[in-house]
């Protein structure tokens, strides 16, 4: 499929509210493929692991770094994909932080308290938040029912806030919290399968307890732009730019899952990442 880059409408509109929808970003035949993948796929079950909210839900999620020739390899290198996220953070070399794969189940999906992404890449030791972000692709329909992600329009404008731990999660000093919500406009942001939402890495965002009968599957991606080179962070992933490959290469390509060698993050690891 042929894909049009971000309009200057679209990029004013990032800048002012921190973040973007783009509907139908992915087509019917490539969200159904991933999430058909995703839910059979042994090597992505057997390296997620679960995080509890302050009341002991789970959500299951399974976090890789450098992306491959694999399914979830290709959608994160796709033309549109990282055209669109050079559109967005500017000049400089598009690069793959990591994925993963969130997995909010029916009924026992926790909550993310409110947080920002650059409230845990900070301390990975990246210096600039305006060249990073993330790109949430809906593999199922994000409703307020099964608690889709909620946030502060503008709230990037804030800039980084302290985050203390919850429960097994990092969240945002609540008192800045709570006045940033006197102040900013709450949006839920519900989605179909295939649209895609593009924030900015301090906007602020939360996500309530999935306690529908229906999933809330997604695929998130965080980008950064090379010359934001961390001192903290150990994985070049972050720092090498992506291979770019047709918006075609998704359907053209045999169903691929990942691989053991893939380079898995274990939970012991991740105090200092975000994985919403």
């Amino acid at each position: 499929m042929a894909y049009t880059r971000l309009t200057t409408s679209q990029q004013a509109q990032y800048d002012q509210d921190g973040y973007l929808i783009v509907k139908k970003f992915f087509n019917t035949e490539e969200i159904a493929l991933l999430y058909g993948l995703a839910t059979g796929d042994d090597t992505m079950r057997n390296h997620a692991f679960d995080l509890n909210d302050q009341t002991g839900k789970k959500t299951r999620l399974t976090l890789w770094f450098t992306p491959g020739d694999d399914t979830y390899g290709l959608l994160t290198r796709t033309e549109r994909m990282t055209g669109a996220v050079q559109d967005l953070l500017g000049d400089g070399e598009v690069c793959h932080f990591h994925s993963k794969l969130m997995q909010k189940e029916p009924k026992v999906g926790g909550a993310w308290e409110w947080h920002q992404d650059y409230g845990y890449w900070y301390k990975n030791g990246f210096l600039y938040p305006d060249a990073m972000i993330s790109v949430m692709v809906a593999l199922t329909e994000a409703t307020q029912q099964n608690g889709c992600l909620q946030v502060l329009k503008g709230s990037h404008k804030m800039g980084r806030l302290e985050h203390l731990f919850a429960g097994e999660q990092q969240g945002a000093d609540m008192p800045f919290v709570e006045e940033a919500l006197n102040r900013c406009e709450r949006v839920y942001v519900e989605l179909e399968p295939g649209d895609t939402l593009f924030f900015h890495s301090n906007l602020l965002h939360m996500s309530e307890a999935n306690l529908s009968d229906k999933p809330r599957w997604s695929l998130i991606s965080a980008y950064n732009l090379s010359y934001n080179k961390p001192f903290r962070e150990k994985n070049t992933s972050c720092i090498t730019p992506v291979k770019v490959v047709s918006d075609n290469a998704i359907l053209e390509s045999a169903p691929t899952s990942l691989s053991d060698q893939t380079d898995f993050l274990r939970k012991e690891n991740e105090i200092t990442l975000n994985v919403k």
